[in-house]
């Protein structure tokens, strides 16, 4: 069970973990040691509510494909087992990530006093940049 909130739990039948070779230098291992871990996550056939699964469809991240199946794959650590804990946490990171409901912004207009400022500065630099061209005198 993995839980997302208070009332959100997701069943281990909700996703699929295939255990792969990991990439990279490893030594003589690497080649005979499946530790790698890749999570599959279909976003349409879990039981997440509706809310959640339009806010992941709408995600532009490299993670989630067109089909709504999220791919993780998770290679950092040398065991199978601490890939598998790591995989299903970044799973859980994304979909509590959804639920953030960001704050609007209010757009606003600069004060006088900074319009003033900025004018005051490029004026400044211009005549810093005119002063070192060549005079004719």
């Amino acid at each position: 069970m993995l839980e997302i909130s208070n009332n959100i739990l997701l069943d281990d039948s909700e996703w699929e973990i295939t255990a792969v070779r990991a990439q990279g230098a490893g030594g003589q291992n690497v080649n005979k040691v499946s530790s790698a871990i890749h999570l599959r996550f279909d976003i349409n056939a879990s039981s997440l509510p509706e809310f959640y699964k339009q806010r992941l469809l709408a995600l532009s991240d490299s993670r989630i494909t067109r089909d709504g199946v999220i791919i993780i794959k998770a290679q950092q650590h040398r065991t199978q087992g601490l890939n598998r804990e790591d995989a299903l946490l970044r799973l859980q990171q994304l979909i509590k990530g959804v639920a953030v409901v960001r704050k609007r912004r209010i757009a606003t207009k600069p004060t006088r006093g900074s319009q003033q400022r900025r004018l005051d500065s490029k004026t400044r630099r211009g005549s810093i940049k005119s002063g070192r061209s060549k005079k004719d005198w």
